[in-house]
């Protein structure tokens, strides 16, 4: 999604991809359309650019490795444990003091979130290891 900054003489610059390929019986139609707006400081007065790209510019050619698949699973597996720590009500209070005794500690996590997903993460580390 491209995102715009209107000023009073209109359009001051777009962002972000304008058009995407559409995905119809099988194949994809079109291209991707993509706009940048260069925000830092520079001498050169050109800040906007398009750029057009192939519809299979994102397709992957490899298939995925072993530890890209173990890394899916991880990430599977600790966003469920995440959810269902985050809804347990008997275990909220606990969570929400320990949270709060790491979290202006160093290396300590400072969202209750971040805190859920190290704690959850370490677990599901854990147990692999222990088979």
């Amino acid at each position: 999604m491209a995102k715009a900054k209107v000023g009073a003489g209109g359009i001051e610059y777009i962002q972000g991809a304008l058009a995407r390929p559409k995905k119809k019986n099988g194949h994809k139609h079109g291209n991707y359309v993509v706009m940048t707006h260069r925000s830092a400081p520079t001498q050169n007065e050109k800040c906007q650019s398009i750029y057009s790209f192939g519809a299979d510019r994102y397709d992957r050619e490899t298939p995925p490795t072993q530890r890209e698949l173990a890394a899916r699973t991880r990430f599977a597996a600790v966003k469920a444990a995440v959810y269902t720590r985050a809804h347990d009500l008997s275990k909220v209070t606990a969570d929400q003091e320990a949270f709060m005794a790491q979290k202006d500690t160093a290396g300590g996590k400072k969202t209750l979130q971040a805190y859920y997903w190290k704690i959850c993460g370490d677990a599901y580390d854990e147990a692999l290891a222990n088979g």
